[in-house]
């Protein structure tokens, strides 16, 4: 009970700075104490000996569970993970996922994982894992469950919107090596880079592509961020500099203890006057977000696609100590034009007659595109190597279908170049 004693006592002694009101001071003491008598009592009489820290652990993760689903008490395990990812390299499926009305919701499959050469979709929702259902299930503990060994295998089951009937998958976890960047020189010299993710290498690797792409003549620029689940800040405002420029607003943050924070571009921008077109779906997200929303709002670039995601905000990670750690959402991201980005979850009757804005980034030109054709988008969008050649799609040419979106990309550039060279 040390333990437990010890954060009971730094509690009241935030309870006694943070509330002014002896009201709120002897509400909240009267609930600190039942906690208290709670746990005490649990101890020492349950039928069974308990694991103290296992009966604290819970306590602190009811504590969060209120809040949204990005506030996370890290036990070690978990918390080690966490640092892990940041690094680029972890054990797992490479999959994405949040929670959305209580399920396991998948934000997007990483491109050459686990997760992505099975067919696994953005917004897939992950109903069992091992048999057990992920209702009501923490992200921790789905990440737990799902992360393991390289070579080990896990077994899922799906559910999809545009089918009616759940289905299972078996999936072998592997080494993820999260592969930032993708790009090539289209018809028209139009350049087109896929970018995946933005880890501490995506700036330098984007920037590169940009300079190769331009020694090969480029007029115009696709930039890619479907299924983009974000990742650094940092990454994403560098990025937004190379295309705006005049100190213009990219994004700012605030919080209610959080001042406003702005993040703006720098007064010259090196790629500022080439045509742009950006692509984005519900699989776009966090970072891949401020980017394009800070594009669209400058009128910087035309927005192709569907509705983003709808996930930016601020985590702050703090380190405990012991090996725990707790990320707690502090602040959240808005665009230049004040748009928060960051999904409002509305009741059923406010889904039905509200016109509050429900969150992500709307495009320019909306273009649903069927799950189904999805599916094999991303089938033929997985490159095969062979030593010595070029690689090749996954899927034969003859049985690929047509990308609606990046056709829409083309010739919405090749018109604007029509029209700067007239």
């Amino acid at each position: 009970m040390k333990k437990i004693r010890f954060i009971i006592f730094i509690i009241l002694i935030y309870i006694s700075f943070s509330f002014p009101s002896s009201e709120v001071k002897d509400k909240t003491y009267k609930q600190i104490n039942l906690l208290l008598d709670v746990l005490k009592y649990t101890e020492e009489n349950y039928v069974e000996e308990v694991d103290k820290e296992k009966l604290l652990n819970s306590a602190i993760k009811g504590l969060l569970k209120p809040l949204d689903p990005f506030t996370q008490f890290m036990e070690p395990d978990l918390y080690k993970e966490l640092k892990v990812e940041t690094e680029g390299q972890f054990g797992g499926l490479g999959i994405r996922i949040t929670i959305r009305d209580e399920w396991i919701t998948v934000i997007t499959p990483l491109p050459g994982t686990p997760a992505y050469k099975a067919g696994i979709l953005p917004n897939d929702r992950i109903i069992k894992i091992e048999g057990e259902s992920t209702y009501g299930m923490s992200l921790e503990d789905a990440v737990k469950k799902l992360r393991g060994q390289p070579g080990t295998k896990v077994n899922i089951t799906i559910q999809r919107e545009t089918q009616k009937e759940p289905f299972d998958l078996t999936l072998t976890r592997d080494i993820i090596k999260i592969e930032v960047i993708k790009y090539k020189m289209l018809e028209n010299n139009i350049g087109y880079i896929a970018l995946f993710e933005f880890n501490s290498n995506s700036y330098k690797d984007i920037s590169q592509a940009l300079e190769e792409l331009k020694k090969q003549g480029m007029k115009g620029l696709i930039l890619d961020l479907r299924n983009n689940p974000g990742g650094l800040l940092d990454q994403a405002v560098n990025i937004a500099k190379l295309f705006l420029g005049e100190n213009k607003l990219i994004v700012y943050t605030e919080g209610r203890k959080s001042p406003r924070k702005e993040y703006r571009a720098d007064e010259k921008a090196k790629y500022l006057d080439i045509p742009m077109v950006v692509l984005v779906n519900g699989g776009s997200a966090s970072g891949a977000e401020i980017l394009a929303g800070a594009l669209k709002d400058n009128k910087r670039a035309i927005l192709v696609g569907s509705r983003t995601f709808g996930k930016a905000s601020v985590q702050s990670v703090l380190d405990l100590g012991d090996g725990y750690g707790l990320k707690l959402t502090t602040a959240r991201y808005y665009t230049p034009s004040g748009k928060r980005i960051d999904k409002i979850e509305l009741s059923k009757t406010q889904k039905s007659t509200s016109t509050i804005e429900v969150g992500g980034i709307m495009p320019d030109i909306v273009i649903e595109v069927p799950k189904e054709l999805e599916v094999k988008l991303y089938q033929q969008r997985e490159e095969i190597y062979t030593p010595g050649k070029e690689p090749v799609s996954a899927v034969k040419k003859e049985e690929q279908v047509e990308d609606i979106i990046l056709v829409r990309a083309l010739e919405i550039l090749k018109a604007i170049n029509i029209y700067l060279n007239k």
